[in-house]
């Protein structure tokens, strides 16, 4: 019996690579085989998972942080061209700041300077993971530094894990950057200004509004592709193959709620999981009102991560 443990990361504990491995270690315990995944949907974390898969060096670029403070910043790249950029490493919500985290002034120069690094180092297909954002400016910033660079553009993929449209991006994701109403509102009017002075309007594509615009404004500015993030992670891992030998399959990630429906990981393996019964274990259990799983397993650090394991082993029948 094969049971894949295929978890996100517990955003701010642990990572996708530390839940795979303590859920697999209760698996193991309890007497079953565990096949370990660690999977992502195109935001924080899709580094660390296609790492392995594209064989990716990890390099690193001076660049700055969302409020402009110097750091450095780093990034995946393969001896073929490929890179891949985590918009969280200099753009994140969690990126460190020692000053006023304003969500207005929040920009994404950064994440342009990383991409710039990285087609200056040779890199002739970036791959853009569009999670964990401060920022809402429409890619402004990165646009602006990409100009600054005078570096040819490659061709640009930019992973996304919803399909909110550029516009809306202040709405609905601002106010947990830490935008006010009066915020808000300014963020919306600047989106609406830039979709009309780019060469091309993003308003009106699903997922441009991922990262706080910067997906419409690559795909506006430098005909980047936009795709679903959970579904380029599960391909470049060929988890199809993976779950056709499989027994049984383990999702996890930090909270499970109704965005868990909306384009993230959890509904990607649940759609592909070739009729494998289905386990949940999670940090903790909001609003969801799906029917998918076989349980749903509560586990908040390594000792509950390990204990589901044996629990989920045990009840598909590996001898206590």
């Amino acid at each position: 019996m094969s049971i894949i443990i295929a978890p996100d990361s517990f955003k701010g504990t642990y990572s996708a690579t530390q839940v795979a491995a303590a859920i697999a270690a209760g698996v193991a315990a309890a007497g079953g085989t565990a096949v370990e995944l660690p999977v992502a949907d195109g935001g924080e974390g899709t580094l660390e998972c296609l790492t392995r898969p594209l064989h990716l060096e990890l390099a690193s670029a001076e660049c700055v942080n969302p409020w402009h403070a110097p750091m450095t910043g780093h990034y995946g790249l393969t001896g073929d061209g490929t890179a891949v950029i985590e918009v969280a490493e200099a753009s994140g919500i969690t990126t460190p700041h020692h000053g006023r985290r304003d969500a207005i002034t929040a920009d994404t120069y950064g994440t342009g300077m990383l991409i710039a690094e990285a087609a200056r180092r040779g890199a002739t297909r970036i791959v853009v993971a569009a999670g964990g954002s401060a920022t809402t400016d429409g890619g402004r910033g990165a646009i602006t530094a990409l100009h600054d660079s005078d570096v040819a553009i490659p061709d640009l993929t930019v992973l996304t894990d919803v399909t909110t449209t550029y516009c809306d991006a202040a709405t609905v994701f601002s106010p947990q950057k830490g935008a006010d109403p009066h915020a808000v509102t300014v963020l919306t009017d600047g989106l609406h200004e830039l979709a009309h002075t780019l060469p091309r309007n993003p308003s009106e594509v699903p997922g441009s509004g991922a990262a706080g615009g910067l997906a419409g404004g690559l795909w506006a500015q430098f005909d980047a592709q936009i795709v679903p993030g959970a579904d380029f992670v599960l391909d470049t891992l060929d988890f199809d193959e993976v779950v056709r030998n499989g027994s049984a399959l383990v999702v996890g990630e930090g909270r499970l709620d109704s965005q868990t429906q909306a384009g993230k990981i959890i509904s990607a393996l649940v759609r592909r999981s070739a009729g494998l019964p289905v386990f949940a274990v999670v940090g903790s259990v909001g609003d969801y009102t799906g029917t998918d799983f076989a349980e749903v397993i509560t586990a908040t650090d390594t000792n509950h991560l390990r204990r589901a394991g044996a629990h989920i082993a045990q009840r598909l029948g590996v001898p206590a």
